[in-house]
């Protein structure tokens, strides 16, 4: 599994640890604030969204850091 797969599972399971992963704390932070207070305000309808574009974010940052990595070496 390539890098930018590992960091979208980790944010599909638990938003937030797949930009941990990434180096991106803040935006970790972020998914960790926001996600769970959605899960309660709406009975887990939006948690569900939370997770999946947690998982679309970390993939395409982990996309775009390997391929500036790639480009430079």
């Amino acid at each position: 599994m390539s890098n930018s797969g590992i960091a979208a599972v980790l944010s599909l399971i638990i938003p937030g640890v797949g930009q941990i992963y990434n180096g991106h704390f803040w935006r970790a932070l972020f998914w960790l604030i926001i996600t769970p207070g959605l899960w309660i305000g709406t009975g887990g309808f939006l948690g569900w969204v939370c997770h999946l574009i947690s998982a679309y974010t970390a993939y395409n940052k982990a996309e775009e850091k390997s391929q500036s990595g790639s480009q430079s070496g």
